[in-house]
């Protein structure tokens, strides 16, 4: 729960600047925020309101006051949200989909090809959000996904075999998707927030750019199934003393034509104020984690985004859409002028290239992504306002954190000629890589952006067969996570060992090994 002082709604309006007659409103709607005792969603009589819990419509953001109370400016369209506090819990649909949110449409959505919000109506005399108390630890896991994309239930299918059926039982205590939840097919949601349902945790959900309607003619109206579905397209929660941001960077330009794409990364003003009322309330020895769809570095106005972010004392960043794996450490050169660098990580995503690629015994696409990092999704450590991050590959172990590519058979004399090409999946500049061969002492490898000599291979191999019951691959692009050595001279005929380890930016060690001959 918030540790500031309450403050009544009207005045928190004005305490960040904001009267609620600077702007034509249609009404100032108020309600309640509960404890629901007996989780039934309805505010029983012996239900007090609880102080201090943050409220907003999208824009302003006011606390509860001491009866629980809050009030706040409405436009036409608006969505009303609670900003879960800690220790406390929103309900959860049949999906896992947290609701914690009233939305005010009383026309509705516009008429779409996928449906938005039917009518809402005139407001009601009391928007009350239940919150369910429940401990939250210093210490916790979350799973950071991206990009699940399907386009057809065959691709679901690939989805739910390839990364959700690991993670039933999973520890985490909830989930997020980083957006492109779907491929443009919006009537695939059901479906898919049926399968992550079966994961069995809270599932958070950021919009992307195959989110929108497609067929809407300006940016408001390109979200209205995703509000219907989901609720609204950014919101802030807390759980222990992590506070979550997820953002709506896509902006959609309307109908593309032959030279425009249908959108572009950007936040926009109303946006941006809710942000900046939000970490207004919130302490500076909180950790922020601000989630997006598009990378922070190709969002058009960042430096906005920037200046706000750079007031707190801890704050990461993560986005997907690239279908490639990247840890940014911003610093001035590109527009960030805080005191210490912004680590911003672009995550691997759970479809990989697009499910493309051979398929294996299991009937799956290996998805590989043009980087040369298997599919996945990563695994966040939270403790206290601290955190490190564990790269997941879909179905395998989860210490297979790189791959070793190297010649099996090296002839003598070409030992020290003999390039070994390691990509450390989860790699970032800040990581430490070294090999070596037998008993004698590690040797540091070197970083390089380049193409992963292995996934031009799995190409190379597709082409040979004339791409033959495979799915389409993408190019090969150059990998950020890619160390490179050269073997040492001198060695003798026969079989050797190599071991290559890598420690990364959060202590974490993690090892490797092959074995190749002299011959």
């Amino acid at each position: 729960m918030r540790t500031e002082p309450i403050l009544l709604a009207a005045a928190c309006v004005l305490v960040f600047g904001i009267a609620p007659q600077s702007r034509a409103v249609a009404e100032h709607p108020t309600g309640v925020v509960f404890h629901d005792r007996n989780a039934n969603g309805v505010r029983d009589a012996d239900e007090n309101g609880i102080p201090g819990v943050a409220v907003s419509n999208q824009r302003e953001v006011v606390v509860t006051d001491a009866e629980g109370r809050w009030r706040l400016p409405a436009a036409d369209d608006a969505i009303f949200f609670v900003i879960k506090p800690s220790h406390w819990m929103t309900p959860v649909n049949a999906y896992q989909l947290p609701t914690f949110y009233h939305i005010h449409k009383p026309a509705g959505s516009p008429s779409l090809r996928y449906p938005g919000v039917p009518p809402t109506g005139p407001l009601p005399p009391s928007i009350d959000f239940p919150l369910i108390r429940r401990p939250e630890p210093e210490q916790f896991r979350v799973i950071v996904a991206s990009d699940p994309q399907c386009r057809n239930e065959q691709e679901l299918e690939f989805l739910v075999r390839d990364n959700l059926e690991e993670l039933v039982g999973t520890d985490a205590v909830f989930g997020i998707t980083l957006g492109d939840i779907v491929d443009n097919v919006l009537s695939l949601y059901e479906k898919h927030n049926a399968c992550f349902a079966r994961v069995g945790i809270p599932w958070y959900n950021v919009i992307g750019n195959h989110d929108t309607n497609q067929d809407a003619s300006r940016d408001e109206d390109s979200d209205e199934t995703f509000e219907r579905v989901f609720g609204p397209s950014y919101y802030a929660f807390e759980f222990g003393r992590v506070h979550f941001v997820i953002l709506d960077n896509i902006h959609y330009r309307g109908r593309p034509d032959s030279k425009t794409s249908s959108y572009f990364g950007g936040i926009g003003d109303k946006q941006l104020e809710f942000l900046r009322n939000d970490l207004a309330l919130v302490p500076q020895d909180r950790l922020v984690v601000v989630l997006m769809h598009i990378p922070i570095m190709d969002v058009k106005d960042r430096e906005s985004l920037y200046r706000i972010l750079e007031t707190r004392r801890h704050c990461v960043s993560f986005s997907g859409h690239t279908h490639t794996q990247r840890h940014c450490f911003l610093g001035p050169d590109e527009g960030w002028m805080g005191e210490s660098p912004h680590h911003h990580m672009v995550s691997t995503v759970m479809s990989g290239s697009h499910f493309g690629g051979a398929f294996d015994e299991l009937g799956i696409p290996h998805a590989t992504m043009a980087d040369g990092a298997p599919n996945g999704y990563s695994i966040i450590t939270f403790h206290g306002n601290q955190y490190a991050i564990r790269f997941k590959a879909s179905r395998r172990p989860a210490d297979y954190q790189m791959n070793i590519f190297m010649p099996f058979e090296v002839d003598a004399g070409q030992d020290a000629e003999t390039e070994v090409v390691v990509n450390v999946f989860g790699g970032s500049p800040r990581s430490r890589v070294e090999m070596r061969v037998g008993d004698v002492s590690w040797t540091p490898m070197q970083h390089e952006e380049r193409e992963d000599p292995a996934y031009r291979a799995l190409i190379d191999a597709a082409q040979a067969r004339a791409g033959a019951g495979d799915r389409p691959m993408q190019k090969s692009k150059p990998s950020p996570h890619i160390w490179v050595g050269r073997l040492p001279r001198g060695l003798t005929p026969g079989a050797h060992s190599l071991d290559v380890r890598t420690q990364d930016s959060f202590g974490q060690v993690f090892e490797s090994h092959r074995i190749f001959v002299i011959r």
